[in-house]
């Protein structure tokens, strides 16, 4: 299998590296419009291959998309990151141009590739991308909720003093500090609701935590996080790669589902070899359903922003 990442910043390196050493491609291109940074970035990482075991050949490329030809997957986490104080929404005048060329030229020489989309304001591009390119639905997949999840699995994990492989729990909604919704009511501890463990009021820290994850690393880093990002991406382009039928939430188009249409927006799906195999629709309280209500016209209202473009 084939897989291109389109930027070669830390997140596209960090998923290039996290894929590498999962060792299920045959080839991961990296691609990158700064002359020699996606080769310098391929070399090293490389020249890891010995030490990590790993037989994925990675190369690097200039801005020469022939070199992405035939493949199977594409990441686009090309754009300019969010620096301290700025929003996702603000980036989508700049991002959006970056995105629509960058998802033309993929689809030029892979027409068959399933992408995944990075790039912020993340539910935003995303749609875009549907617009811009015309793929069925199911082979453009925002990947936002899926790292939204594991930040919420981490301060679960937190506040229960157990290990994260003990939690499991989901973030749905938009990309975003006050669209996302983390689904505290449903998640729970090997089985048991962590209700039974924790109070309203930690519950209601760990959502909010939650909601601030990337402003949060942003304010500390100076720069978006890269590492939990990278590994989100790898996660679903290993569950594509090996047709695991793995059930992440992702930002996805929806006609009717969850009462939604012509958007996309995180929701739990299903991830094989044809990208969403199936989106799924669970059964939300009345705020639950309010919360992802008032996080889709959010959404909408940035999509909005694309008619000025």
């Amino acid at each position: 299998m084939k897989i291109t990442v389109v930027g070669a910043g830390a997140v596209g390196a960090s998923c290039a590296e996290y894929i590498a050493l999962k060792n299920f491609a045959s080839e991961v291109v990296l691609l990158d419009i700064k002359e020699n940074f996606a080769e310098g970035k391929a070399m090293d990482l490389m020249q890891t291959s010995s030490l990590n075991n790993f037989d994925t050949k990675i190369i690097g490329s200039t801005n020469d998309y022939s070199k992405t030809s035939n493949s199977d997957v594409a990441v686009v986490t090309s754009g300019i990151p969010r620096k301290p104080g700025m929003t996702r929404e603000e980036l989508i005048v700049i991002n959006a141009g970056i995105v629509k060329t960058v998802s033309e030229n993929i689809i030029k020489y892979s027409p068959n590739v399933i992408l995944i989309m990075v790039s912020n304001p993340m539910d935003t591009m995303t749609y875009l991308t549907q617009k811009v390119t015309g793929l069925p639905k199911n082979r453009i997949i925002g990947m936002g909720g899926a790292l939204d999840s594991a930040r919420f699995k981490y301060r679960l994990s937190e506040a229960l003093e157990c290990p994260a492989s003990d939690v499991d729990g989901m973030v749905i909604g938009g990309h975003s500090d006050k669209g996302m919704l983390p689904l505290t009511r449903l998640a729970t501890r090997n089985s048991v609701r962590v209700s039974n463990f924790l109070s309203d009021e930690s519950l209601n820290k760990i959502s909010e935590d939650t909601k601030v994850g990337g402003a949060t690393l942003t304010s500390m880093l100076g720069t978006s996080a890269w590492y939990a990002p990278g590994a989100a991406v790898s996660s679903l382009v290993h569950a594509i790669a090996c047709d695991q039928h793995k059930m992440f939430p992702c930002s996805a188009l929806l006609e009717g589902e969850y009462g939604l249409t012509d958007l996309c927006i995180g929701v739990p799906v299903i991830v094989g070899k044809n990208g969403i195999e199936k989106i799924v629709e669970i059964d939300l309280a009345d705020e639950e359903k309010e919360k992802l209500i008032e996080s889709a016209l959010g959404v909408k209202a940035t999509n909005n922003l694309l008619n000025d473009i």
